[in-house]
């Protein structure tokens, strides 16, 4: 009955088909620069986690957290996370995730709080953003896969892009939303004092704001976590190898062991980060 209709399909699927090929064939210098970039820092981030003793390692972030945090019960809870994840053997699968996420959400943040403080200041740059915003949080992780696997092959490398286009849209929300909610008051005796607007945005905004940015780098992390066993299906190594190979043989010893240090894991990095406005 509706066959009129479908007979003169809109076609999408041909449209995006039709832009990778032309971008596999036209930009593969491009594809393999980035793929190089990417396999450095990878490398270069597991070196910095991988090369030391595990203990060293662990003392060394469990003083960031006490620089962050400044609390011995954080630090102490960082610190038992981390040795129960050696004590089940995860270590090198551990850092290998802690790799991705350090990389993705450093390159989410580099992106994502510029665009949410332009996005703040200036309205409608915010109605343009949000409807590609949710489009980004809204489309099936899996797509992301089909043009990083098509551009950049089996890998990390994948697994990477595929989680910083996924995560970016939280720290530009968040930053946004943390700089349009400075109090009309702050805003009026920092002009009232000359404050030009750089000045403005450096010693009023940004630490009003704070709070919400280091809330979007906490739900970037998450999210970051929640795309590890998705980059596992593409080649990504870390804490999501264990789990698909536990769904592949119904090994449900291995598919909870690994869930929990999944978890251990994404609570040390929320107690670490965790800023409140004081």
């Amino acid at each position: 009955m509706l066959d009129w209709l479908t007979d003169y399909k809109i076609p999408v699927g041909k449209f995006a088909k039709t832009l990778f090929d032309w971008l596999t064939a036209n930009g593969g210098p491009v594809f393999d620069v980035i793929s190089d970039v990417m396999d450095a820092l990878i490398e270069a981030v597991l070196f910095a986690l991988q090369w030391p003793h595990p203990l060293v390692v662990i003392g060394i972030l469990v003083a960031i957290t006490w620089g962050i945090q400044h609390n011995w019960k954080t630090c102490l809870l960082v610190s038992l996370g981390f040795l129960f994840v050696l004590n089940q053997g995860y270590w090198e699968a551990m850092t290998e995730s802690l790799a991705l996420i350090v990389i993705a959400c450093a390159t989410c943040m580099l992106i994502g709080v510029p665009i949410g403080i332009a996005a703040a200041h200036r309205p409608r740059l915010q109605q343009a953003l949000t409807p590609v915003l949710d489009l980004m949080q809204t489309l099936p992780t899996f797509v992301y896969l089909i043009p990083a696997i098509v551009f950049f092959g089996l890998g990390m490398v994948p697994g990477l892009l595929a989680t910083v286009i996924f995560v970016l849209p939280a720290p530009i929300r968040l930053t946004a939303l943390g700089i349009a909610s400075t109090p009309v008051a702050l805003m009026e005796a920092a002009e009232s004092f000359g404050a030009t607007n750089s000045q403005r945005l450096w010693k009023v905004e940004l630490p009003w704001a704070l709070p919400q940015i280091m809330a979007g780098l906490t739900q970037a992390i998450m999210l970051s976590l929640s795309m590890v066993v998705i980059a596992a299906l593409v080649g990504a190594d870390g804490l999501g190898v264990p789990v698909v190979r536990a769904l592949n043989t119904v090994n449900t010893s291995l598919g909870f062991e690994s869930g929990i240090i999944i978890v251990v894991v994404a609570i040390i990095l929320d107690r670490m980060l965790k800023v409140t406005r004081t």
